[in-house]
């Protein structure tokens, strides 16, 4: 059995901050931000939680498939800003949707996390272990971004999507092969320090603002094309294809820089290279479902089409796969 994406959806908060509004805030301005990132609005979720988010995103995928809540057998939630340090964020949306037949975890793996969870639950459906799957990124980064420092809060924005997987008798269409890596050696290019069993929550941390995103961001830059390019590569290399015959590369919306210039190292025409971090900016595990999901509802994306997903994740995780739609 393979697994096949049948349906997609998606939800993003009603309130929208501008890189307008960002320049009443911290030293920066619109033309320094399109420039350096692509990035023209982000959506912040106010009173949402990100469970709530998830929810909203698991309906939108329900509603554009055949099957019910009640017919859902796994969920799998990719995020790094979860409802609770415990118990799992795929539990309350579970609770939320009416999945009470499904079971559900998290996974962290950063902005690789939708691409990490779409491995696994390819792994289950193939296994035989589950008929079908629901597959959603989900963020609130506005509530561990630091608004005080312009190097990260211009960047990052809320939002879910996903999509369904559901097994099917035929080796030519879904996913395809999927490649996962990471790199422990490299945890302080992007880390949240706080709070966790090294830096318990105090009013020291709280000082020190630990408790929000530290990132260095030309490092990581740096590291980025070359490692998306190469995972892209070892990805088409294992299922016998090549660039040429990508008719879509959706990778995580991090920085419009990046995703170009990884277009420019494989000889991908940008014409075949999906764009939307100018309307809701990196929104870590939530930036390649979104992607997706407004792809293939603008019509982009078409049955058959051969779709190349891949990302970069901090510290470090990287990683690529292949879906023939």
């Amino acid at each position: 059995m393979n697994a096949k994406i049948t349906a997609t959806g998606a939800y993003l908060p009603e309130k929208i901050m501008t890189n307008f509004d960002l320049e009443k805030m911290v030293d920066t301005s619109d033309e320094w931000i399109k420039q350096r990132t692509g990035i023209e609005i982000r959506h912040i979720a106010d009173k949402e939680t990100t469970a709530e988010l998830a929810a909203k995103a698991a309906l939108d995928i329900l509603k554009n498939s055949r099957l019910s809540a009640s017919d859902i057998e796994l969920i799998i939630i990719a995020t790094v800003t979860p409802e609770h340090p415990l118990p799992a964020t795929a539990l309350f949306v579970q609770e939320k949707i009416g999945a009470y037949n499904a079971f559900g975890f998290d996974i962290n793996a950063a902005c690789s996390g939708f691409t990490y969870s779409l491995s696994v639950a390819n792994a289950y459906i193939r296994s035989g272990m589950v008929k079908n799957a629901l597959v959603i990124g989900a963020e609130t980064l506005s509530k561990i971004v630091d608004w005080q420092d312009r190097s990260t809060c211009v960047i990052f924005g809320d939002g879910a999507a996903g999509v369904l997987l559901e097994a099917v008798d035929d080796d030519s269409v879904g996913v395809l092969d999927m490649v996962l890596h990471s790199d422990g050696r490299y945890t302080d290019l992007m880390i949240v320090p706080a709070p966790g069993s090294r830096y318990p929550c105090s009013e020291e941390v709280i000082k020190n603002r630990d408790i929000y995103i530290k990132m260095k961001g030309n490092e990581t830059f740096k590291m980025a094309i070359r490692s998306i390019a190469g995972v892209s590569q070892e990805v088409l290399d294992r299922v016998g294809l090549n660039f040429g015959d990508v008719d879509w590369m959706v990778s995580h919306q991090a920085n419009r820089r990046i995703i170009e210039g990884v277009a420019k190292r494989v000889g991908l025409d940008m014409n075949k290279v999906i764009i939307t971090i100018d309307r809701h900016a990196n929104t870590a595990a939530a930036s390649i479902p979104l992607a997706l999901d407004w792809a293939y509802k603008s019509g982009k994306i078409k049955e058959g089409d051969i779709v190349l997903l891949n990302s970069f994740g901090a510290s470090l995780t990287w990683s690529a796969g292949v879906i023939r739609w």
